[in-house]
């Protein structure tokens, strides 16, 4: 591994770098803030994908990604004396003090719990009015879910026990199946998101990330329906002239895998 001395030069080749790039290049000398939004957004969940395939090479690579990402933002900043990877690096740093007085002050706490609610008392004591002010507006609705339980747990609004919860879910299941009888489109729309928040509320007591469990039943999917493909592609027969009795023997076969 690199010594800390050889990671300082690795980072500063970059800053180099990129000083070259913002100056010499066409297109890197056009982006803004904005225009790479959509593209940093893409490079997270591309790191999130080689996460979750624990394909540490391509963690690797998807890292210094988003590195880049960060140095561009950095780098477009100082140009308008706003701020510069300095800035960024120290605003991060005096945060992680402020936000760690059992680390870095005279604060005992006795688990991972405490740390969390702490967290959530400082940040109040900063200034913000809401304990939800954190949770980005433009997050996806079931990682925003997550995100929402996690914070008002931190401040003690919480189920005690886990069959608390499950008992929640089988409520909310219960008023879908209602209104799914009464045939109110709009009310099953709002009872069918009162089970999937619940549901997202039980997978954390279970200690489950959902969004990697659902992202898991995705890949898993599409593995098992590639193969139906490929098999009926050997055979000769379009997918859609098969049963669905013929399709299962394929899938049976793909679980198997």
């Amino acid at each position: 591994m690199n010594t800390r001395q050889e990671q300082l030069q690795a980072f500063n080749r970059l800053l180099d770098i990129m000083d070259d790039l913002r100056e010499k290049c066409p297109w890197d000398k056009k982006q803004t803030l904005e225009s790479l939004r959509h593209l940093t957004i893409e490079e997270t969940y591309e790191l999130g994908d080689a996460i979750l395939d624990n394909d540490l090479q391509e963690i690797k690579k998807e890292l210094g990604d988003v590195l880049l990402h960060i140095v561009f933002y950095a780098k477009i900043g100082s140009e308008t004396n706003a701020f510069d990877i300095g800035d960024v690096a120290n605003a991060i740093c005096d945060k992680l003090i402020d936000r760690h007085p059992h680390i870095y002050g005279d604060v005992v706490v006795a688990d991972e719990e405490e740390v969390k609610q702490n967290w959530e008392k400082l940040k109040l004591k900063e200034g913000k009015k809401s304990v939800l002010e954190g949770v980005p507006k433009s997050l996806p609705a079931l990682v925003k879910a997550s995100r929402i339980q996690d914070k008002v747990k931190g401040v003690g609004f919480d189920w005690e026990e886990p069959h608390q919860v499950w008992d929640k879910v089988q409520e909310e299941l219960q008023e879908l199946q209602v209104e799914v009888q009464a045939g109110n489109q709009e009310k099953i729309e709002a009872e069918f998101g009162d089970v999937l928040f619940s549901m997202i509320n039980y997978a954390r007591f279970l200690k489950v990330n959902p969004e990697d469990a659902l992202e898991r039943t995705n890949k898993k999917f599409i593995k098992r329906f590639q193969y139906l493909e490929s098999k009926a592609s050997e055979i000769g027969k379009p997918l859609m002239d098969m049963t669905l009795a013929e399709m299962d023997i394929f899938w049976e076969e793909a679980k198997k895998l």
